[in-house]
C-alpha cells in the first residue's frame, strides 16, 4: 500500500486539474487545466523552509503560501471576473485539499 499515497499525491497535483477543468471549462479544458495546475505553484513557498522538503512534515499551516489567511485570499479569487484568476484560485484551493488529504494519510500510516 505504500505506493498508493504518492499515486493519490501527484496524481491529484498533476491529472485531477484537467478532470476538474474539463468538467467545468468544457471549450477550454486543455488551457484551463493547466491554469488550474499551475496552482501548484503555492509550493514555492517550501523554498522558504529549512530543510527545503521534509517527507514527514505536513505542509498545511507550516508554509506561507499553504495557511488559512492563504486560502482566504485564493477564496476571495474564486470572485474575480476572469476565469484564468479563478481557475488558479481553484488550483490553490484543490491543491490545499490535495496537501491536506496527504496530511491525514501521514496521520494514519
Amino acid at each position: 500500500m505504500d505506493w498508493l499515497q504518492p499515486v493519490l499525491h501527484y496524481g491529484g497535483h498533476w491529472l485531477a486539474p484537467f478532470a476538474i477543468a474539463a468538467l467545468i471549462w468544457r471549450g477550454k479544458c486543455w488551457k484551463a487545466g493547466l491554469v488550474i495546475a499551475a496552482g501548484n505553484l503555492i509550493d514555492l513557498d517550501h523554498l522558504l523552509a529549512d530543510p527545503i522538503f521534509d517527507p514527514n512534515r505536513c505542509s498545511i499551516g507550516f508554509h506561507l503560501l499553504h495557511g488559512w489567511e492563504a486560502a482566504l485570499a485564493y477564496a476571495v479569487m474564486l470572485f474575480v471576473p476572469r476565469w484564468w484568476v479563478r481557475a488558479f484560485a481553484l488550483g490553490a484551493l484543490w491543491h490545499l485539499a490535495v496537501d491536506y488529504g496527504d496530511c491525514q494519510w501521514m496521520s494514519i500510516t
